[in-house]
């Protein structure tokens, strides 16, 4: 049965009670019938949408996996063959380096932070605690393999 049916059973039954419209309660339980009837007709509606929606995402689908048979792509893992961008391994293997942080302590308060490379570069930064201008020398210096700066 569905909820438009059972609002019908339920105004069918309050009109068999011979329930009277004048009083409040008669007024209060029409009121809350008319209300669960327009409910129940906003839920069918939803799942008439629901229905079309499903039937539009399942023919997409079909239609993507069309495609993706046209490019030959089996499945979700053969996707990384296709290689779109050349750069992008280049930006992964920078994605994949842990982040280096280092403790800087302010001059004025005394209290030691915590910032990345990123903060670093950028010269100098406001101390959070204090609000004091923290400077930042970085010297670049690059090691060759036994671990001593190049020249």
């Amino acid at each position: 049965m569905t909820s438009s049916e059972k609002v019908a059973y339920l105004k069918g039954l309050m009109e068999g009670m011979k329930l009277d419209d004048s009083t409040d309660t008669g007024k209060l339980l029409k009121v809350i019938a008319d209300i669960l009837g327009d409910m129940a007709e906003d839920i069918e509606d939803v799942e008439s949408d629901l229905y079309d929606l499903s039937e539009e995402v399942d023919a997409i689908s079909d239609e993507l996996g069309d495609l993706e048979e046209y490019l030959g792509v089996e499945d979700d893992e053969d996707e990384d063959e296709l290689d779109w961008d050349d750069e992008d391994e280049e930006d992964d293997e920078d994605d994949d380096a842990e982040p280096v942080f280092y403790e800087v302590t302010c001059p004025a308060c005394k209290k030691t932070i915590t910032v990345d490379e990123d903060v670093l570069a950028l010269g100098s930064i406001q101390c959070p605690n204090c609000g004091e201008m923290m400077e930042f020398e970085i010297e670049d210096a690059e090691a060759d393999e036994d671990g001593e700066p190049e020249d």
